[in-house]
């Protein structure tokens, strides 16, 4: 008898009595990449504004979306693998926002050739809703811009037409 352990987030460690190895070997598999990216380390509650924020839902190309995997690190994680597609650096800066934790390998013949950590660059540009209720954006059709300010391990955001300073996670993303 083989027996393993899984977290859930609402009811802690629960048991799971599966049989003997060969009833193990049936666990899901998801195949290799070849070329692509795997977005690892994804906080398990931010993983489908992720998705939303690269619009995978319009991807006509192989793509693997997994949640609430064990990780040692941060309890449960989402992982998100994105076949014949590389991600730019505005993307990656637009997923620091909410996953800034999150890792990025790139894929090339099944072999990680690159590791990146995410950086937020030095504009997020018609991703997120400025907070004011007063300001332009929300009530003409006119794109958000804000200015990335990083203060240590503080970030803040400040809209270009109105100025106003929103935090991390005060950050409300645009339905795409």
């Amino acid at each position: 008898m083989i027996v393993t352990r899984r977290r859930t987030p609402d009811t802690g460690d629960r048991r799971l009595e599966t049989g003997d190895k060969k009833h193990m070997e049936k666990e899901l598999k998801v195949a290799a990449l070849r070329n692509g990216t795997v977005i690892d380390h994804i906080p398990a509650d931010k993983l489908f504004q992720v998705v939303s924020i690269l619009r995978l839902k319009y991807y006509d190309h192989p793509l693997t979306i997994g949640n609430n995997f064990d990780s040692k690190k941060m309890g449960v994680k989402g992982i998100i693998k994105i076949s014949d597609r590389f991600l730019a650096e505005d993307e990656t800066s637009k997923i620091a926002l909410i996953a800034p934790n999150a890792k990025i390998n790139i894929i090339k013949e099944y072999q990680v050739i690159e590791k990146r950590d995410l950086v937020l660059g030095d504009e997020i540009n018609d991703v997120m809703h400025c907070v004011n209720p007063v300001c332009i954006t929300n009530h003409q059709p006119v794109p958000t811009r804000f200015y990335v300010i990083q203060e240590g391990n503080k970030v803040h955001l400040k809209c270009r037409y109105c100025e106003r300073e929103i935090a991390q996670d005060e950050i409300k993303l645009k339905k795409k």
